[in-house]
């Protein structure tokens, strides 16, 4: 066999060498066991089948629909300045910067590095009499190094991926911190008008208690009442004023509550006026469940994101097993002794270049622990995901089953004021 075709099969038996090595660590008996669960598989409840379809998906700011100026300001304001909200803002750019960081491996790297060295050698009986003894030279050098990894085994493309799919997740933990942040003030600003809104019951009923007892006095003085009468009326102001003192409280703490979500002192709180909040609209939902509207739910998106990057990190904990590949070079200027600039010269220009091969061989069990990890960890992902997605759907259906009942409790509540 002529010896150019056997130099060209040179580097061909190497690559082969290196695949057959690494076949002494391996893969086997190392894989995910976990399922994702489907969303149409899931079986609804009588309130979801039940439930007004042919909604519209909810706006960005659905809290509108309440049709309250000062609720509306105050989630603009929390949206603005909730530690909260910031903590997530931060995880995501943070998981876009370790994006970045990830896909920049799979970039061409240059590396340039220059020094340069005076030496003053001295005439003394190590050095001297011989040439150098007594003089001055410089000893100087600059390099230019280019590596790129040829990511056969998708290495890096893969951890890349991974790295974009976690910062998928914070962008989906963001919205759900958004939602999270909406839903606690809405809550609180409705908490506060109920408290309003029993203080004016509460209120009422003391005034019409100390009318009655008003009554009880005018009668006594006229001889036609008895002592009895009065103290019978007396007894029942303590405990109305208990209820009015209470509900002051319940209403300062809501302000309290508010002032917080929105990142605020407790006297920002004390500016918020009674709520008037305005809601008629029917509750309906969209005509595709539970898939599409599950999908939309920000914890579902962050779930299923997280699967995807575990997924992504089963295949770089793969990659680990075979050869990295990478093409190396580097080009240089050098020269000892001379002038300043003497190294700058053709003569002193050197390079190289070829591929660079790492291959694990033995590592005492490391890779096979890496990829174990990560097959726990998607199966963990998964797990996660399966949950979150059953638990959402309860979500909505308890909301459901919760209006249901209070608009059968209003209808017999309305009945009871009609025959009163």
């Amino acid at each position: 066999m002529p010896r150019r075709i056997i130099r060209g099969l040179e580097p061909l038996g190497i690559l082969a060498l290196t695949l057959v090595i690494s076949g002494c660590i391996g893969t086997h008996g190392i894989q995910p066991h976990a399922s994702l669960l489907a969303a149409d598989r899931l079986t609804t409840d009588q309130a979801i089948q039940s439930a007004a379809r042919d909604a519209r998906w909810p706006t960005a700011q659905w809290w509108r629909a309440y049709g309250d100026a000062q609720l509306d300001r105050w989630i603009e304001l929390a949206t603005l300045g909730s530690p909260s909200l910031a903590i997530a803002a931060a995880r995501v750019r943070q998981a876009k910067a370790m994006a970045g960081i990830a896909e920049s491996n799979e970039s061409l790297q240059i590396q340039s590095n220059a020094s340069l060295q005076r030496h003053d050698w001295s005439s003394d009986q190590f050095y001297g009499p011989g040439a150098l003894a007594d003089t001055r030279t410089w000893d100087n050098n600059a390099s230019l190094g280019l590596s790129y990894s040829l990511d056969i085994w998708g290495r890096e493309r893969n951890a890349s991926e991974q790295a974009l799919d976690l910062a998928h997740v914070s962008a989906a933990e963001l919205r759900q911190a958004q939602l999270e942040l909406q839903e606690n003030i809405v809550r609180a600003y409705i908490q506060l008008a109920l408290n309003y809104a029993r203080l004016d019951i509460a209120e009422a009923a003391l005034e019409q208690q100390q009318q009655i007892l008003d009554l009880a006095q005018r009668r006594l003085k006229g001889g036609i009442g008895t002592h009895f009468d009065v103290s019978q009326a007396e007894t029942s102001l303590p405990e109305a004023h208990r209820q009015i003192d209470a509900l002051e409280e319940a209403i300062a703490l809501s302000r309290n509550q508010l002032a917080a979500l929105a990142g605020k002192g407790p006297g920002q709180g004390v500016e918020l006026q009674r709520p008037a909040l305005a809601l008629h609209s029917a509750l309906k939902l969209p005509s595709a469940l539970p898939a599409e509207l599950l999908g939309q739910r920000p914890d579902v998106v962050a779930a299923r994101w997280q699967v995807e990057a575990q997924a992504r990190g089963i295949d770089v904990a793969r990659a680990g097993f075979f050869p990295d590949i990478d093409l190396v070079g580097s080009l240089s200027y050098m020269a000892t002794g001379g002038g300043l600039l003497e190294f700058l010269s053709g003569s002193k220009l050197g390079y190289k270049v070829g591929p660079a091969i790492s291959l694990p061989i033995f590592d005492g069990g490391r890779l096979r622990a890496q990829l174990g990890q990560a097959s726990s960890g998607y199966d963990l992902a998964v797990a996660h995901y399966n949950q979150t997605l059953v638990m959402a759907l309860r979500s909505v259906s308890d909301q459901l089953i919760r209006r249901a009942s209070m608009d059968n409790q209003q209808v017999f509540a309305a009945r009871s004021v009609a025959s009163a």
